[in-house]
């Protein structure tokens, strides 16, 4: 029996299904929710810098497909290669966003298998002006922006557009990092601060002064998103 259940999980229609019914509820979510802009007029002082690298938490992602509002607007996004990382990729897909597979940030760097390649291609996506969408915390340690994303910056020279995005009505998930599935018929908010720079010859301390900068700007923006929909308490993580 368990075979059998590890091979439907791991066959591509399955995957396909599971995929294509997560952008169809996601569309749902968004075109339910009346949503606020902060500041109202974000998108005119985020476009004139793209591409950007856009940062985001780990478990705060399902809607963020939406920050693309228009069709001149390309994003890549970094998806794990891990099996559940098919579902995701599969639903980007649906909703018009670009994928790119390989590991995350696990520490200092992208030593990991696939992570290398993918550290590369998202260069090569902001190089021919993509955006580049990734969450900023090292996987299994929440709330915790690793240097990877520093690093892409520095080499890529592209500013980092650090958001969140959040629904009065959610389900939140007790692992690791507070998985949030966000619900229809609500409120919601999109919320972004301040971009990050880090210069191309950044040394180490500079490294870290950008990466715990942008740490304080994604709990920020964590913060006022969920006070802006009336629910406070949905950005502990703790």
């Amino acid at each position: 029996m368990k075979k059998l259940i590890r091979d439907v999980l791991r066959s591509s229609w399955f995957q396909h299904a599971v995929g294509s019914l997560t952008a169809a509820f996601l569309r749902l979510v968004w075109r339910t929710n009346r949503f606020a802009f902060d500041p109202p007029d974000v998108y005119d002082i985020v476009e004139p810098q793209m591409p950007a690298i856009f940062a985001f938490w780990h478990g705060q992602h399902f809607i963020t497909p939406f920050v693309k509002t228009k069709e001149s607007q390309r994003v890549k996004v970094l998806i794990s290669r891990h099996r559940d990382g098919e579902y995701n990729a599969i639903a980007a897909e649906r909703l018009g966003i670009g994928t790119i597979r390989g590991s995350g940030d696990h520490g200092s760097a992208f030593h990991r298998k696939g992570g290398v390649g993918a550290f590369k291609e998202m260069v090569r996506a902001l190089a021919d002006d993509y955006n580049v969408a990734v969450t900023a915390d090292v996987p299994k340690r929440s709330r915790v922006v690793g240097l990877g994303i520093i690093m892409l910056a520095r080499e890529s020279g592209r500013p980092i557009m650090p958001f969140a995005m959040a629904t009065s009505r959610y389900i939140q998930l007790d692992n690791w990092d507070r998985t949030t599935i966000n619900l229809p018929f609500g409120r919601g908010a999109v919320v972004g601060i301040e971009e990050v720079h880090v210069p191309a010859d950044a040394d180490a301390e500079v490294m870290e002064q950008c990466r715990q900068k942008l740490e304080a700007i994604l709990n920020q923006a964590t913060e006022r998103a969920y006070e802006l929909v009336g629910r406070p308490e949905g950005a502990k993580h703790g």
